[in-house]
């Protein structure tokens, strides 16, 4: 299996070493997609780092990638699949506990990130989210993942689905990416 297939897309001051995604990164190869400024993050700014490492990629060699996104990646994959024109290149995301960029207490610190963008993903997805998340509410969670057209997940009381949680490299996580990995039918 093709591993650097697999775009990792931290969220908000990126993911650290203890996250599942810089664990899953250490273990299989997958390849995170790098920012300018991971504690001032620009949207724009985000979105054209993402459509680089994509553009990057030699899709037509390799096949299209899967994306797994945490938190305000999530928000990234709305905002960028909402305007590339390379979204045939992307097979599936994984979008883990979204960042509700929209929340009082995150507009003004987040404020190229607001309105998040609603239009259907033109790939599959699969949304996990948390019934206890500190930065995204349960229901709007489950909106997003409507709006999205993404499989909704209800993952329990997990907080934020990161380090924190206690996940390690969270296998039941790569289980459900290796479905989005498989040749579509």
């Amino acid at each position: 299996m093709n591993h650097s297939k697999v775009l990792l897309l931290p969220g908000w001051y990126n993911s650290g070493a203890a996250h599942w995604q810089s664990l899953w990164e250490a273990q299989h190869g997958y390849v995170r997609v790098q920012q300018h400024d991971w504690e001032r993050p620009l949207r724009g700014d985000w979105q054209i780092q993402l459509e680089e490492t994509i553009l990057a990629r030699d899709t037509d060699r390799t096949g299209p990638v899967v994306l797994v996104a945490h938190s305000l990646g999530c928000i990234l994959v709305a905002a960028w699949a909402a305007h590339s024109r390379n979204t045939h290149r992307v097979q599936g995301a994984l979008l883990v506990a979204p960042g509700d960029a929209e929340r009082e207490e995150l507009r003004g610190q987040l404020p190229s990130w607001s309105p998040i963008v609603r239009q259907r993903l033109p790939f599959p997805s699969i949304l996990l989210g948390s019934r206890n998340d500190p930065y995204c509410g349960f229901d709007r969670a489950q909106g997003l993942a409507a709006d999205w057209g993404a499989r909704f997940i209800d993952y329990g009381e997990r907080g934020h689905i990161n380090a924190d949680s206690g996940l390690g490299d969270w296998p039941e996580g790569h289980a459900l990416l290796q479905t989005l990995m498989q040749p579509p039918a």
